[in-house]
């Protein structure tokens, strides 16, 4: 098994409130994702293999960090469609949609938790289907050669570390919102298994001078 790195896209249209309109970066979307590039290759990190999932903002944060050729896009590492989800649970349930970033920290969790429980209605797919894509997307990277970088989505991540540590619901969300834009969380084989040995790393927005770049939305 090859380890795997783990990096959400930068930071999107953090004004979006519909799939579309999410999917491209903002301006301090690419900075982060051109730090990003400049780290790795300073610390002459090893990636033979680069994948990525098909959404826009995967492809414009592997293209600012300076990866442009050979990049395997696998739409299995594609975000679940967080908006669609919440407006079935809106409609349904009578959940509102948050209209400020800073609601979306109870909200998220309560999403989670009726989409697991199969109380939303014709989801744009099943928390189960999410979980088998997610899993079988890794299980197939880790079963190649060589270390591999994979540019995906905060969900996608959330997703990797329940299954790696047996996360509940409740600690998946947790997981969710904490995870930074362009950050680095790394899965490493021990014992047959992919166990996390890095989570939610930004050693390229450390300096103080970068810290206004440590955005979650």
């Amino acid at each position: 098994m090859s380890h795997i790195t783990l990096v959400r896209h930068g930071q999107a249209n953090t004004e979006a409130r519909d799939e579309a309109s999410y999917d491209k970066l903002s301006p301090l979307g690419h900075i982060q994702s051109e730090w990003l590039g400049a780290h790795l290759r300073g610390s002459r990190a090893h990636h033979p293999r680069v994948f990525a999932g098909t959404l826009t903002r995967h492809i414009e944060t592997a293209a600012s960090a300076g990866f442009t050729d050979g990049v395997t896009r696998d739409a299995r590492l594609n975000e679940m469609e967080y908006f669609a989800l919440a407006t079935c649970l809106e409609q349904q349930k009578g959940l509102p949609i948050p209209r400020e970033r800073e609601g979306f920290v109870d909200h998220l969790p309560q999403v989670y938790a009726a989409w697991q429980a199969g109380e939303i209605t014709g989801p744009p797919e099943s928390w189960r289907d999410f979980e088998t894509r997610v899993s079988s997307a890794l299980a197939e990277i880790a079963a190649g050669e060589g270390p591999a970088i994979v540019f995906t989505s905060g969900g996608v991540i959330a997703m990797a570390m329940r299954l790696a540590l047996e996360l509940d619901t409740l600690g998946m969300a947790r997981i969710t919102l904490g995870i930074m834009n362009s950050s680095m969380t790394r899965l490493h084989p021990i014992g047959g298994h992919l166990s996390p040995v890095l989570f939610n790393a930004v050693p390229h927005l450390e300096d103080p001078e970068r810290h206004h770049a440590q955005t979650h939305l």
